[in-house]
């Protein structure tokens, strides 16, 4: 079984960005001091009795104050006999209106991701300060008002996958129960169609976005839930895979060769360094055509061809023409992380290759951990629980698992892959079939496909690769936009990113509406 995991992991904040205050010394608050007489809380059982604690909230946006109600809380999802078997966490971010606002649903990926990450670095109307490509300083932590939020655009609800953040299994469910795509995709159907019930938004324009493997949820979730009558206006999919053989032999490599180039020309590896984009589109040119045509033919290749397609790799890529060739023209993207700057003794973040750090020495295969990722894990998990328990004082015996890795990719209970789409069973997912499927249904369902250059992770041209292979007609391929961004995996983070891709899902949804 194949354990892949895909995490996900303008302006500068506003002057309302701000760090929590501490009271002096180590004194616990009275509730610290009541929670040490119970259970240990990352073992207490999740209530099947929803709750949803709303607090008002305002925000200076753009010479205006955004008013809204932000509720945590939790739903309960049923199995078809009406037995409880799960407790999901949301974050909804509403605005009242006399007329149905649009409602977006949220959720980072993994699998085993809550959606710390989107909740608090994306289109929130809280966003953590990581706008700096390199270790965001220790704590106290910069949180604050977002000037890129989707808030004035849709209503917003973040939500935990289940067993991550604050989701729990309950009654007689367990664990591994959930640990599948199509497991996942029952759980999250059921889901958002508990939430529109609950608050009665079955009328308003329904909107998702995911993230990474969220990418593959979504795309399920568009056939599930629209057999389940929950006709989708639109999807963004940010930093996209919907088939996990993609990420498996040649053709792997070919989406992954432009990355290389733009990463290598991010870190001034190219000589000459042309525009980003004009580059770019010359690496996909090759990476299509005579990589391409040269990683067909295995051994096959002629030692001219070999050398040739060497040395145009090394021209895109600032790796040697010698250790393309002893690498068999075919560089991994751990070694290429470890390769591109060894000269210098660094290696470059896969979440976001523009993140840089060092290694115990200069002589090994791979990188030892991600750059990015260990830059800002620690601020999003600090700012999260302070904004969750402090801030908007929830109140919950649980932990909040940023994620559930362990027991995702654990023992007997592992993520199972396989799929059944609408064409019959897959032994790999690969969603995009369910998305083709639901797109011929529901032609009038826009799709916008939003993608990081630097993303070491899920590669650009390989979200291209896997859209243009999707069957449909060109009419149907027409609802699918692209956009590009000079950042990483999360782009959002980014502060020009940031503010652009605000404005293009603002032109995608009114395009869908």
């Amino acid at each position: 079984m194949m354990r892949l995991t895909l995490i996900a992991l303008s302006l500068l904040l506003s002057s309302a960005a701000y760090a929590a205050e501490q009271p002096a010394g180590d004194v616990p608050t009275k509730e610290a001091k009541e929670d040490t007489k119970k259970v240990d809380a990352d073992t207490v059982k999740a209530s099947a009795e929803e709750d949803a604690q709303p607090v008002k909230r305002s925000i200076p946006f753009h010479g205006r104050t955004l008013s809204y109600t932000v509720t945590p809380g939790h739903l309960t999802i049923r199995n078809d006999k009406g037995e409880p078997t799960g407790s999901m966490f949301y974050v909804a971010y509403t605005i009242p209106s006399n007329q149905p606002r649009p409602v977006t649903f949220l959720f980072n990926g993994g699998p085993g991701s809550s959606t710390m990450w989107l909740h608090m670095g994306s289109v929130g109307p809280i966003k953590v300060d990581a706008s700096i490509p390199e270790t965001i300083a220790g704590p106290p932590f910069r949180y604050g008002a977002n000037p890129d939020t989707l808030l004035d655009v849709s209503d917003l609800v973040f939500i935990d996958a289940p067993t991550t953040g604050l989701s729990r299994e309950i009654g007689k469910a367990e664990p591994k129960d959930f640990f599948g795509v199509d497991k996942d995709l029952d759980a999250f159907t059921r889901t958002i169609q508990r939430y529109l019930t609950k608050y009665q938004r079955w009328n308003s324009p329904k909107f998702i976005i995911g993230e990474s493997y969220g990418t593959t949820r979504a795309a399920g979730l568009s056939n599930s839930l629209l057999d389940a009558g929950v006709q989708l206006n639109g999807i963004a999919f940010v930093s996209t895979v919907f088939n996990f053989a993609d990420f498996q032999g040649d053709q792997s490599l070919v989406n992954f060769l432009p990355t290389y180039a733009a990463d290598a020309w991010y870190h001034g590896k190219i000589a000459n360094k042309p525009p980003l984009e004009s580059f770019i589109g010359e690496a996909r040119d090759f990476a299509s055509g005579p990589y391409a045509a040269a990683l067909q033919k295995g051994n096959a290749v002629s030692a001219e061809e070999r050398q040739s397609v060497a040395r145009q790799m090394a021209q895109l890529t600032g790796l040697s023409a010698d250790y393309i060739l002893r690498s068999n023209l075919r560089v991994q993207p751990n070694r290429f992380q470890r390769e591109l700057l060894r000269d210098r003794h660094q290696v470059i973040g896969r979440i976001d290759s523009r993140y840089v750090g060092t290694e115990p020495d200069n002589v090994g295969e791979g990188a030892d951990y991600d750059p990015q990722g260990s830059a800002i894990t620690g601020a999003f998990v600090g700012a999260l629980n302070d904004y969750l328990f402090r801030d908007l004082g929830y109140k919950t015996p649980l932990v909040y698992r940023p994620n559930n890795y362990g027991a995702v990719y654990g023992g007997d209970s592992s993520w199972d892959f396989t799929h059944r789409a609408p064409d019959g069973q897959q032994q790999i997912a690969d969603t995009s079939v369910d998305l083709a499927s639901a797109m011929r249904q529901n032609p009038r369902m826009k799709v916008l496909s939003v993608n990081g250059y630097y993303d070491l992770a899920t590669p650009f041209h390989g979200a291209e690769y896997e859209f243009r292979h999707m069957a449909l007609e060109p009419e149907l391929q027409a609802n699918i936009r692209y956009t590009y961004y000079p950042a990483g995996h999360m782009m959002y983070t980014d502060p020009a990113s940031a503010q652009q891709l605000k404005a293009d899902l603002a032109s995608f949804y009114a395009s869908a509406m």
